[in-house]
């Protein structure tokens, strides 16, 4: 078993999907990719042939949660990225991982900051990525970063993660990692989950993902149907009372138009 494995998540015939995949291969020390979809096709096979990725199919409806499931179960190694397809990945990702792992071996959750890219154009900072960086402060203090309340305390106000940017220590975690059947929170959820296990988070505040906004993205989707409003405010009267989670709703959806 290896350090660590990429694995794609793919649907349908993304044009992005080449682009992340060089991404991957870009990385300056070697890692494991591997490819996982529910919607199988001449397409895709043909696309990771060419680039020699293995991949795993899985049977039954498309759905998010229960995809990521079969794509943390089918990957091997230390260290697992979901890797979204229309997503890019900063060449030093796995390096910084690695980095990270030899300094804080009780490490299982390792993320990184993020740019946005936009009609692409690479959109760099902005307050709603100013206020993530301080909800990820706890996870930037070594010395409190291993203990639960810090681990929950950045979650309180939103998830200011940028879910591609996570990799889980399988071994050390529970499986499966995302339950409650969301379509958007899944990782806010799966996040409340680990806070609670042992282990340690660490944020690098480097730009090692970016992230990609676009028409056909599920972030955009869920905005514009409310499945997200919904479910964010669901997560917040789980952590507040309701006229509180209310209130901090009302702030939460400023930052949707930075997903449009």
């Amino acid at each position: 078993m290896g350090f660590h494995t990429f694995v794609i998540c793919a649907y349908g015939q993304s044009p992005y999907l080449e682009a992340c995949i060089r991404s991957l291969k870009a990385q300056t020390v070697p890692t494991d990719i591997i490819c996982a979809t529910s919607t199988p096709g001449p397409w895709l096979e043909g696309i990771l042939e060419k680039y020699h990725i293995p991949l795993q199919v899985r049977e039954g409806k498309s759905n998010i949660q229960d995809d990521w499931n079969f794509a943390v179960e089918k990957a091997e190694g230390t260290f697992v990225t979901i890797a979204h397809q229309d997503d890019l990945y900063g060449r030093h990702y796995v390096e910084e991982l690695q980095k990270a792992y030899k300094r804080w071996p009780d490490m299982t959750v390792f993320m990184s900051d993020a740019i946005l890219i936009k009609q692409g154009k690479l959109c760099w900072g902005g307050a709603v990525e100013a206020v993530k960086k301080l909800l990820r402060l706890p996870w930037r203090l070594p010395f409190v970063c291993h203990l639960s309340a810090v681990k929950k305390s950045g979650l309180m106000f939103g998830n200011p993660v940028m879910c591609p940017s996570c990799s889980y220590r399988k071994e050390k975690l529970p499986l499966p990692l995302f339950s409650g059947g969301y379509d958007f929170v899944l990782d806010w959820e799966c996040m409340r989950k680990l806070a609670g296990e042992p282990g340690r988070f660490v944020c690098v505040e480097k730009p090692l993902l970016y992230y990609r906004v676009h028409d056909g993205a599920t972030t955009k989707a869920c905005i514009q149907d409310h499945r997200r409003e919904q479910e964010e405010r669901q997560m917040f009267e789980k952590i507040w009372p309701g006229r509180v989670a209310a209130g901090i709703m009302v702030l939460y959806r400023l930052a949707y138009k930075n997903y449009q």
